[in-house]
């Protein structure tokens, strides 16, 4: 027998209820406390303003000074604001309740602003280390009185715009983007302060593009950190804390379970994973009302022991198991579409 169902995860509109339909077992997460919603927004809007009127004033200082490092902590500042301004629209879109166009909701909005986010940290660094090495080929005269003084400011602002959004960040990936951008902002203005004091004390001009090199080396090493689990939700990879021969073994020792196969476990955002396989009943577990109690058994196992609250199965039994290449543990291979008989071609302007 072949079997070819993909993932069957739909989501409710706007409920948040708990349906079991067709052995589809939900349960609905859209609220995830106070600050996703109302106080969380303002909390990031009033960031993203912090942000900008410290960018201008840092660019500002920065070409006064003849400053490569404030400059360039400038240029990071700016890539906050955008960053902040966009995980706060991809928060406002992730609320959205799921529709007849996205039917498995809008929640992976945040998802992707976070991969932008990351991006755009890599983007920055590999030009702050392009500018910084261009810098010690042809070193210019840096006004460390300047630089210390606007990036002290810079720096208490930094500090603020983290502290405004530390908490959110704890929960969401798409706003720990944003706040790495703003502890990257901080640590720079840190150096760019050390740079502006050993350039007044010591005149150690080349110290400018060597602080310039640390910052940038920051941002990469942390944007490259987190772009992995971005990139891997949005691949639909199984979620890192899931073992999946742990959990075929989970499943396989519930009472009344011969066979597992064609499973797919993926995460629906950083919070939710969910899970459609096929499961072949035992020769005792022959009518329905056993195999609905071996899917419940089944879909409270994996709630409890491996956090999974959105399960799909598929009850077969014995005799009608799939076979083949749809029997494989894990996934299934999909159908190659048949070519088009030449007779049988729709050609339109009929």
């Amino acid at each position: 027998m072949l079997c070819t169902s993909g993932p069957a995860l739909l989501r409710q509109r706007s409920q948040g209820r708990s349906d079991t339909v067709s052995g589809h077992h939900h349960h609905h997460h859209h609220h995830f406390g106070d600050d996703s919603g109302g106080a969380g927004d303002r909390r990031v809007a009033w960031a993203v303003a912090v942000n900008v009127l410290l960018t201008v004033a840092q660019a500002v200082g920065g070409i006064f000074a003849g400053s490569l490092s404030l400059v360039a902590d400038a240029l990071h500042n700016l890539s906050d604001a955008a960053s902040l301004g966009i995980a706060f629209m991809a928060r406002r879109i992730a609320r959205r309740p799921s529709d007849d166009s996205m039917t498995f909701g809008y929640v992976r909005a945040e998802i992707i602003a976070a991969l932008i986010n990351y991006t755009t940290l890599i983007v920055v660094g590999l030009y702050l280390v392009y500018e910084a090495i261009l810098r010690f080929f042809d070193p210019e005269p840096v006004d460390g009185w300047l630089v210390v003084i606007i990036a002290g400011v810079a720096l208490v602002i930094d500090l603020a715009t983290a502290a405004l959004t530390y908490a959110l960040s704890k929960e969401s990936m798409n706003i720990r983007a944003a706040f790495l951008h703003n502890v990257a902002d901080a640590l720079g203005s840190i150096g760019v302060i050390v740079a502006g004091t050993l350039i007044l004390l010591f005149g150690w001009t080349i110290v400018d593009p060597i602080i310039t090199l640390v910052i940038a080396g920051y941002i990469l090493w942390q944007a490259f950190a987190e772009i992995g689990a971005t990139i891997r939700i949005l691949m639909q990879g199984t979620p890192p804390d899931i073992d999946v021969a742990d959990l075929v073994a989970a499943i396989s020792e519930v009472r009344g379970v011969q066979n597992v196969h064609h499973l797919h476990i993926w995460s629906i955002d950083e919070r939710h994973a969910a899970l459609e396989a096929h499961i072949v009943l035992g020769e005792g577990e022959v009518d329905v009302a056993a195999g609905d109690a071996v899917k419940q058994r089944i879909k409270a196992m994996v709630s409890d022991r491996f956090g999974i609250s959105h399960t799909t199965l598929e009850v077969e039994r014995v005799a009608t198991a799939c076979t083949g290449d749809s029997a494989q543990i894990v996934g299934h291979r999909m159908a190659e579409p048949e070519p088009a008989e030449a007779g049988h071609a729709h050609h339109g302007g009929h």
